[in-house]
């Protein structure tokens, strides 16, 4: 794709977050684990401050995805078979962080049976086993809507499962042509109708080529389905292949999208230039109260 000659990054849009001295030793602990994170794969913006911090979120399965979204910088790949000693490394790895909330995503993997399901459920048993006291947050893809897979990773006791709607569903179709809007809101309503206290999260980006009327549209779909959590954050192109960015949403517009969100009865709503689904995560769930 061309660079876009039009939508220049404004200040405001621009995080400088050095690396401070304390964020080696977590990279070093991941390398040595042979663990990813979406954090350095999806290039966040907010890489330096959450590891000077010591905190990351693990991502599951490798780091190729069966899936080619137009607004990921993850690696589309045929993916190796899953690691069976992944779920271990990741629970000595969140022990020597000594962490109190963990979050774990995963690349999509649609050439597994159950999509990944047992492999997350196993990670979290283990984070369990090493940390009884830690929350656990899943951030997962849709399983492509198998109920089975879903209720696999459920059983599995996360105190918040999350699942990113990512867009609106008029741009579903050039941005994330595997997904389906509507599958992924079965998605958050069977998962909470399955474990009723669960607290159920969903994200959204802006600045793709939405309205802000299709952002509303998308808060309120997420509300129906009983999501308690949401999450909006500015799209920041990860490079020059990927989907250029349409508009860059003032820290004002996201104050907007607050105050509607809450309008619509959203306990916990976190929105800004930089807020990405598994940002500041823990204070997000003790926010929203634990259940």
């Amino acid at each position: 794709m061309s660079a876009d000659p039009v939508v220049r990054l404004p200040k405001w849009a621009r995080k400088s977050s050095p690396l401070a001295r304390g964020a080696r030793g977590v990279r070093v602990l991941l390398r040595r684990g042979g663990l990813h994170t979406v954090c350095e794969e999806a290039r966040c913006p907010n890489l330096g401050e959450c590891f000077s911090r010591g905190t990351a979120t693990f991502m599951l399965l490798g780091d190729r995805c069966t899936r080619r979204c137009g607004y990921c910088s993850v690696r589309t790949e045929r993916p190796l078979p899953p690691d069976p000693g992944e779920p271990r490394r990741v629970a000595e790895a969140v022990a020597r962080m000594r962490l109190r909330y963990v979050v774990l995503t995963s690349v999509n993997r649609d050439d597994l049976a159950d999509g990944g399901a047992a492999h997350f459920a196993a990670t979290v048993r283990e984070v369990r086993r090493v940390a009884p006291e830690a929350g656990v947050e899943i951030l997962t893809p849709d399983f492509k809507g198998e109920r089975g897979a879903l209720s696999v990773v459920l059983d599995a006791a996360p105190e918040v499962f999350n699942h990113n709607i990512e867009t609106v569903p008029r741009l579903f179709p050039r941005l994330r042509p595997q997904g389906d809007f509507q599958r992924s809101l079965k998605v958050l309503e069977a998962a909470g109708a399955r474990r009723p206290l669960l607290q159920t999260k969903s994200g959204l980006m802006v600045g793709l080529g939405e309205t802000d009327g299709e952002v509303e549209d998308v808060l309120v779909a997420l509300r129906a389905v009983g999501v308690d959590i949401v999450t909006i954050g500015q799209y920041l192109r990860p490079s020059r292949e990927h989907e250029p960015v349409q508009r860059y949403v003032p820290p004002e517009g996201f104050a907007g999208y607050e105050t509607r969100a809450r309008a619509l009865g959203f306990p916990t709503v976190h929105s800004g230039v930089f807020v990405r689904s598994s940002y500041g995560a823990e204070e997000v769930y003790r926010e929203g109260g634990e259940h």
